[in-house]
């Protein structure tokens, strides 16, 4: 069968694929940056008002911050006001607008948890360059028939009018975020009593993907970025680093990874480093492939594309991330200081994911949520193997104005079970992340370079 990418008025006809997909229209591609924003998302706001027409996002520091590269962002909307908070006693005067993960923690934690709800920013933006190569990537990207690799694409998003569930995921993991890029970290995950020891990471990549001089898919090798992350502290971890080649072609090869540990001095390949295997530094309270909302392969599961809805996301998350917030005023018993979120009322995906019969995962389902703007994935949910909700994850974004681009400032994995949670990326008391490091070279990124960084 082959499935048709439709747009009905402003709303996206979503189909299953069972083969392969047809090339989007010219005509429909022409809407993009018109009726549609550059990015495939809807530019016209909501009838109530409550979500306005995107008019640009920041396409650079705005003129009420002052702001040099390799500064924090300061917020650009500090004189913004409250609305309304959404609490346990509250909630179901909001129902519709909720996803999963907010509910359950509303119903988890109804004496402390709770939604500061703010005017509707659209910030998200990408460079005019990547509108020009999202109008290519929609005339040429196409997906395999299992959705296990895309071609065609180059820079960022493939599919900014997408025809099935995976391409909206492919959208996600693909989005630009510059070519070469460092970032320091920190994941914890506080005891109940709200006790933790911070997990410090240094981190790098490459994205091949995004290199302008990358002139066709096919120079790429299958591989579409490079990444390390090195452990820095506590001193019981430090010096562990992690190298991983990512493919975007299953078929064609597997991601490839491996591991130093100072322990044995030794560089050993890691193939666990996928799917439902413990993600680093997690505590076994993230699955690898929950990374970032979700990474990796897609070919455990069988995808459905539920519907746009408009729901109350975390975003433009710029207080939250100030070095004056320190992690001791975020990483509370239970949950993170809900004073600290920002949240606004946005239009996006929903997207659903049941393990097929002949795999295996420890999540049976999930579902996310991405905000249409930044193609970012802000909530998931994660349900076992009997059907019940176990673990929900929400991701805190705002925009990196000087680039632009829309990227996480920290991440929260909620156990409904254990009645803890991983707090993780947050980067409040580390360097400023940087998405021009041109000083980063690919030689770096092999088995024999990391041996050498590893060394405490």
């Amino acid at each position: 069968m082959i499935i048709k990418n439709l747009l009905l008025g402003t709303s996206f006809a979503m189909l299953l694929a069972s083969t392969s997909i047809a090339t989007v229209l010219p005509e429909v591609v022409d809407r993009l940056g018109k009726d549609l924003t550059p990015m495939g998302s809807q530019k016209a706001g909501n009838k109530e008002g409550t979500i306005p027409a995107w008019t640009g996002g920041l396409q650079g520091p705005p003129s009420n911050v002052t702001y040099k590269i390799g500064d924090r962002q300061p917020d650009p909307y500090p004189d913004d006001k409250i609305l309304f908070t959404i609490t346990a006693a509250n909630m179901a005067q909001y129902a519709k607008n909720l996803g999963e993960m907010p509910v359950a923690m509303l119903k988890a934690y109804p004496d402390s948890f709770k939604m500061n709800v703010y005017q509707t920013r659209r910030s998200c933006a990408q460079p005019p360059a990547m509108y020009e190569q999202m109008k290519i990537n929609a005339l040429n990207s196409t997906i395999s028939p299992d959705a296990a690799g895309l071609t065609g694409a180059l820079r960022t998003i493939a599919f900014p009018i997408p025809g099935v569930a995976q391409e909206v995921i492919w959208d996600h993991r693909m989005k630009f975020r510059g070519h070469k890029v460092t970032l320091n970290s920190v994941n914890a995950a506080p005891t109940r009593t709200g006790d933790f020891t911070l997990y410090v990471s240094q981190a790098e990549a490459i994205f091949s993907y995004i290199d302008p001089a990358v002139k066709s898919f096919d120079e790429l090798n299958n591989i579409w970025y490079r990444y390390i992350q090195q452990t820095i502290a506590p001193a019981r971890s430090a010096g562990n680093v992690v190298l991983i080649h990512d493919t975007i072609n299953l078929a064609q090869g597997a991601r490839k990874a491996w591991v130093y540990s100072p322990g044995t001095r030794r560089v050993r390949r890691s193939p666990n480093i996928a799917y439902d295997n413990p993600g680093t530094n997690s505590d076994g309270l993230q699955v690898t492939d929950g990374y970032a909302g979700f990474n990796g392969a897609m070919d455990r599961y069988d995808w459905t594309y539920i519907g746009r809805s408009e729901f109350y996301l975390a975003a433009n998350s710029y207080r939250m991330a100030q070095t004056s917030v320190k992690y001791k005023d975020i990483f509370k018993p239970g949950h993170i200081n809900m004073d600290l979120p920002r949240y606004e009322l946005a239009r996006g995906h929903v997207i659903e994911a049941k393990v097929r019969p002949e795999t295996r995962h420890i999540y049976a389902k999930r579902k996310f949520w991405l905000e249409e703007d930044g193609w970012f994935i802000t909530q998931t949910s994660a349900y076992d193997t009997r059907g019940q909700l176990w673990r929900v994850q929400e991701q805190y974004g705002q925009n990196f104005y000087e680039v632009p681009l829309c990227d996480r400032v920290g991440a929260v994995v909620y156990d409904l079970n254990a009645g803890r949670y991983l707090v993780d990326s947050f980067i409040n008391e580390e360097p400023s992340s940087n998405y021009n490091a041109d000083e980063l070279e690919e030689k770096r990124y092999t088995p024999d370079a990391i041996r050498q960084l590893g060394v405490r």
